[in-house]
């Protein structure tokens, strides 16, 4: 069974020529997470995800796939 991409933050940093460990050194978090974060195998906090909007500077929504 396909796992469900909830959301888009590889896609989002690739756009913004950006990559994963930038995001984990700005975030404080291990690289690894992030990795993990991009892949959609776990899913960061809302909290988390605010931080990285602003980082990023888009709209939280952005990071997120629609729901069907």
């Amino acid at each position: 069974m396909k796992q469900n991409q909830i959301n888009r933050l590889k896609i989002v940093l690739v756009e913004q020529g950006r990559t994963g460990k930038w995001l984990s050194e700005k975030l404080g978090k291990d690289p690894s997470t992030v990795s993990k974060w991009c892949s959609n195998k776990i899913q960061p906090s809302l909290e988390i995800l605010d931080k990285i909007a602003t980082l990023l500077e888009v709209d939280r929504r952005d990071l997120i796939n629609k729901s069907k």
